[in-house]
């Protein structure tokens, strides 16, 4: 790390904040098995710009820590990691986003701006279907290819979807040569990878440190958070491998759509979507029945809206499936379309991100954790 990222006067106000509280912390240590935030704090005596950004998005706003701190609000330290960890991950993902004029977005009421972006869209392929005058016309066999073209919607969806990868990842990569400067531990990294997987399949830090789960209204421990997470990421990933096995189908055994109900990629999206309509669901309620000092409340619209657009996405692909021999099939299309196509558009400038830059931080973290073992022997 260079000497310039640790002189403190680079840092603005949340890092401040940030600062002061690890500082009490490090001389507390009582939360240091609760979360990998605090055995990576205790590594360091000092905290620059860098060593900030990684700890707060090493943080899973889990809130265990705030309801066992001592030093939390009426205390005159007014210690909140939670909340002064998310409000500097909100600006990382400003700060590290590409291009980085867009990373003003992550500031923006992302309710609002999800919502209005699928409806908006969703209404011009409406208008389109009407316009053509086959808004409510009945496909044979449900072919949602004789509406839109297939190589329209691939030429589409592909060019959003490359774009937005692309954006993502150059975003996480600024934000590790940032906060890992000339990392070459080589010999530790498949390791390190190894434990990173784990712990982000299993959300192992949303457990509490204790198993019990995390905090979310009250001092009671709840699991409900990990599950609707568990739901909401299972279910995502089962209606991508849905995409996945039906683009196989397509270009390599020559199959074209639509697949019967009990092909692979009609039961993997139905299970996904189920998921990805419990999920979102719950995590909905839970964002709403929150402590209010848990995390960044300017954020929860931003929440809020990344939520509600996994649970159109999944509600409106369901009745496409559902309706896709009727009447119906074009309009539910046409919405359906429009969701997935803003969720694509935002993607990496939306809550989204925030998967992937925790990742990020998990690696590192577990890259210190073996480097510092292997320097004991």
């Amino acid at each position: 790390m260079n000497a310039e990222s640790n002189l403190i006067p680079l840092l603005n106000t949340d890092e401040e904040e940030v600062n002061r509280q690890l500082q009490i912390c490090n001389a507390c240590r009582y939360c240091e098995g609760y979360c990998a935030v605090f055995p990576a704090m205790t590594q360091r005596l000092e905290f620059g710009k860098a060593d900030i950004h990684y700890l707060a998005n090493l943080c899973h706003n889990c809130g265990a820590c705030l309801h066992a701190c001592q030093y939390a609000d009426p205390h005159e330290f007014g210690v909140n990691i939670p909340k002064s960890m998310a409000k500097v991950r909100l600006q990382t993902y400003s700060d590290y986003a590409w291009p980085r004029k867009l990373g003003a977005l992550y500031q923006r009421n992302g309710l609002t701006l999800a919502l209005s972006s699928a409806l908006a869209l969703g209404l011009f392929l409406v208008l389109t279907l009407l316009v053509q005058g086959s808004l409510f016309s009945q496909i044979e066999g449900g072919d949602f290819y004789q509406i839109f073209p297939h190589n329209t919607l691939v030429a589409m969806f592909g060019s959003v979807f490359g774009f937005s990868t692309l954006a993502l990842i150059l975003g996480v990569v600024h934000f590790w040569r940032k906060v890992a400067p000339g990392e070459k531990q080589v010999q530790e990294a498949v390791p390190a990878m190894i434990q990173t997987g784990k712990a982000a399949l299993t959300l192992k830090y949303l457990d509490g440190g204790h198993g019990q789960g995390c905090n979310n209204e009250d001092d009671a421990f709840t699991l409900a958070r990990r599950r609707f997470h568990h739901l909401t990421f299972y279910g995502f990933m089962l209606c991508f491998a849905a995409t996945s096995v039906a683009t196989l189908y397509h270009y390599v055994m020559g199959w074209e759509a639509p697949y019967p109900i009990f092909s692979v990629p009609v039961i993997l999206g139905i299970v996904g979507g189920i998921g990805l309509l419990i999920g979102p669901a719950g995590l909905f309620y839970l964002n709403y029945k929150r402590h209010p000092e848990h995390g960044d409340q300017a954020q929860r619209p931003m929440d809020r809206g990344f939520i509600m657009l996994l649970f159109m996405i999944s509600l409106t692909g369901l009745l496409l499936l559902g309706f896709r021999e009727t009447t119906l099939m074009p309009l539910m299309l046409a919405l359906h379309l429009g969701f997935v196509m803003a969720f694509f558009l935002t993607m990496p400038y939306s809550k989204f991100a925030h998967g992937f830059y925790r990742s990020a931080a998990l690696f590192k973290s577990y890259l210190e954790t073996r480097k510092n073992n292997n320097s004991k022997h």
